[in-house]
């Protein structure tokens, strides 16, 4: 008689072929081959309970969620009375973590179901399973489930683990253990296509890649197989052709099925199905090896005319991602009544985060994060205890609190995610040599020289933070920090000294710097590689600069000063040109305003150069941070300039801060000039230069355009916010500004009837 068990397998994944294939499943870059790893499950005495644990219940990410424990063939929860970090560790690492980061009590994953197999737990962090810790007994609590207990685990994986099902099962108490999964292309005309797109399923059992029945495989698994490599969907494939190719070859299949819903992250999610009938020449007996296809996502598909994408666009119109460091990662925007907004994180889940990341062209989501954690945004919060199924086509279809969709929520509280993306492989074209950390170094490509491939620099000249944002992108390193021009205090391989790419002009958008403007095979590079090669250094963080458009809309008046006041503008060249010829008795026009400059970011806003460098001006008296902190511009109807001023940094520091930030810049006493995270700098419409010149401009209307950080000179996380139109009217006497926005917080449709800049990232520089 066949029996059935249903029980849970954590399937996780280590790294081959391709290590660019599961490089996004969390293992540390260059993580090897498990079979040369020298961990080996530990080995339990006789008397401690077999047990198998899981994370489960409301959780945003794979690696957090309620402790749950299988026993006794049930599943039950662990109780939080003296549950602590150490027992957290032993939980952790039984599931194949590093480490864990924290625990939480209170069900704060939600209330499990069943027993509660464990109470007061007492662990010293070392024991090989949670069941060898002091407690009460396995079963013996007096707890309700309004106590269950959860953890998070750390991203990072034990290289080599082996996930070990210890618990019974119809075949004679065999040890299940899987190690890898991996989509192998088999037809030649997909083996050398990239990313993996189609082919077996094959799970690593003891050292050996096996296939898998498809006898009750189902378009659910293939959905959760092809999320899991970075893909919103799967097609249907030549099923004739497989067929055919199985029948030639040997082939090893897997003794057991697995059982998806379609809603899970990745495979460890997933139900291992009932064992499977199997021949003695090891072949499927109804069946044939589980091919799957995927769909890729815009962003990575190949087109005829130019291969893939030069660069990664968000182009869908109801939901964007922003502020995130790689691609696939962001705070989620909706757009709604033709203004841009974000979602509140109250019930944010996995489940609603994988619909946006398939609606925007990604896999299944790795994380789903709250709290604001990848910056914060500005206008509305459109959406509210969202509640997805998993199977919409977008989230502006999934159900939410349309009654409460701003009420008690801040931009504190904005939802983000990480979505899985295919493995293009970009990383083993690029690497960073001779910096004190992994996060620095001169900038090293492989290149094809004379048909072979070899290592080089990239020269130097007219490197920038742009440049250098695609640099930290592609390696995995967050933001780009600094971009230099000289690294001779980085030695790097002495054999990758020759320059290989020359005149390299990136939007900063792009996902790996070939896809940048550059010299083709004639370079040209006077000063040469070597020390005069491009270097970066990489921040998992960056800050972000808003500026607040209403306080320019109520602060803007007009002004006319005498020029014989105007002396210290006129040399910081803040007044318009023909105030050269203008008398001293004479007066210059001037639209003042304020400026308000939030750091919405997860870092501080700091001056490029450092304090050493400041310039001092003497008619001011005070030192500037940066030349040129902001252009402000007055455009006319098509867009032409009619008028302009700039300002410099004199001053960056903490005006005002939101509730519990301290302030940490004061420009007093020469003091270190910034703005904190949570923080905003206020240029008084009083200040020096604070203004536009529009003394020769004629009564019209007009559009009032205000950039700041305009030369990049500081990374951040998002520049496409860096900018403030309004409508302008001037009748000769008097001025009106209205309808100021942030670039990029309304629709296209609209956004198109302000000319100039869209945002602060042009298309190439």
């Amino acid at each position: 008689m066949l029996v059935f068990w249903f029980v849970s397998v954590v399937l996780l994944c280590s790294w081959e072929l391709s290590h660019a294939q599961y490089e996004h499943l969390g293992y540390p870059l260059g993580y090897q081959d498990p079979a040369q790893e020298l961990y080996t499950a530990p080995k339990l005495p006789a008397d401690i309970p077999r047990i198998q644990l899981r994370l489960a219940g409301e959780k945003r990410k794979h690696n957090e969620g309620r402790v749950e424990v299988f026993y006794g063939g049930e599943w039950g929860t662990v109780c939080d009375d003296d549950f602590n970090i150490h027992a957290a560790q032993v939980v952790c690492r039984e599931l194949g973590y590093f480490e864990a980061v924290s625990w939480s009590p209170s069900s704060k994953f939600g209330k499990g179901e069943g027993r509660i197999w464990f109470d007061n737990v007492h662990c010293k962090g070392s024991e090989n399973t949670l069941a060898q810790c002091e407690s009460n007994g396995i079963g013996v609590s007096d707890c309700k489930h309004t106590e269950d207990v959860g953890v998070v685990c750390s991203d990072k994986r034990i290289p080599g683990f082996k996930f070990v099902n210890t618990l019974a099962n119809n075949i004679n108490s065999m040890n299940i253990q899987v190690e890898d999964v991996r989509i192998r292309p088999v037809l030649s005309s997909y083996r050398k296509r990239v990313p993996v797109t189609e082919g077996y399923v094959e799970v690593k059992d003891g050292g050996k890649w096996k296939q898998l029945c498809d006898d009750t495989w189902n378009q659910m698994n293939s959905r959760v197989i092809c999320g899991m490599f970075g893909f919103p969907g799967d097609k249907k494939y030549n099923t004739r052709v497989y067929k055919m190719f199985a029948r030639r070859r040997n082939l090893t299949y897997w003794d057991y099925s697995i059982n998806c819903t379609g809603n899970e992250a990745h495979l460890s999610s997933c139900k291992l199905g009932h064992t499977l009938s199997v021949k003695a020449n090891s072949t499927c007996e109804q069946g044939s090896p589980v091919v799957v296809s995927c769909v890729p996502g815009r962003a990575f598909a190949p087109t005829p005319m130019a291969g893939y994408r030069k660069a990664f666009r968000q182009e869908q119109p109801l939901v964007r991602l922003r502020g995130g460091a790689v691609v696939g990662e962001g705070r989620v925007e909706v757009l709604k009544n033709g203004v841009w907004g974000t979602i509140c994180d109250d019930n944010w889940n996995l489940i609603s985060a994988t619909v946006v990341c398939r609606e925007l062209g990604f896999g299944s989501a790795k994380e789903a994060l709250a709290g604001g954690r990848l910056g914060q945004g500005m206008g509305p919060v459109h959406m509210n205890e969202v509640q997805c199924s998993g199977f919409e086509k977008s989230v502006t279809e999934c159900p939410f609190n349309m009654e409460k969709d701003s009420e008690g929520c801040s931009h504190e509280e904005d939802a983000s995610i990480r979505c899985n993306v295919p493995a293009m492989g970009f990383q083993q074209r690029l690497r960073l040599s001779g910096g004190r950390t992994p996060f620095e170094g001169r900038v090293e490509v492989l290149k094809e020289r004379n048909g072979s491939l070899v290592w080089g620099t990239v020269c130097g000249e007219g490197w920038g933070t742009m440049e250098a944002m695609v640099i930290c992108r592609q390696l995995g390193l967050g933001f780009a920090s600094n971009a230099f021009q000289e690294t001779w205090y980085w030695p790097g391989a002495v054999n990758a000294d020759d320059v290989v790419m020359s005149g390299v002009r990136c939007a900063g958008t792009e996902m790996s710097l070939s896809h940048c403007l550059h010299h083709g095979e004639y370079l040209s590079c006077p000063k040469g590689g070597g020390r005069f090669a491009a270097g970066v250094s990489c921040s998992e963080t960056a800050p972000d600069l808003v500026l607040n458009p209403q306080v320019v809309e109520e602060t803007t008046y007009l002004e006319d000063r005498p020029m014989f006041m105007l002396q210290c503008a006129y040399e910081e060249n803040c007044l318009g040109s023909t105030s050269s010829s203008t008398p001293a008795n004479s007066y210059r026009r001037l639209l003042r305003f304020s400026s308000q400059i939030h750091n919405n970011g997860q870092s501080d806003f700091k001056p490029k150069a450092s304090r050493e460098t400041w310039v001092w001006h003497d008619c001011h008296r005070h030192y500037h941070s940066m030349e040129v902190f902001t252009h402000y511009d007055l455009l006319s109807s098509n867009g032409t300039k009619v008028a302009e001023g700039h300002k410099a940094s004199f001053c960056l520091e903490d005006s005002e801060c939101d509730e519990g930030i301290e302030k940490r810049y004061e420009c007093a006493n020469f003091g270190e000039q910034g703005i904190t995270v949570g923080c905003w700098d206020t240029y008084r419409h009083d200040i020096d230069c604070q203004w536009v010149d529009i003394t020769d401009v004629k009564p019209g209307d007009y559009i009032f355009q205000i950039l700041i950080n305009p030369g990049y000179e500081v990374a951040e996380s998002d520049y496409s916010n860096n900018i403030v139109k309004c409508r302008c009217r001037y009748d000769g006497h008097r001025i009106w500004m209205y309808n100021c926005h942030i670039g990029g917080s309304i629709s296209a449709e609209t956004e198109d009837t302000f000319p100039g800049l869209v945002n602060n990232q042009v298309t190439h520089r």
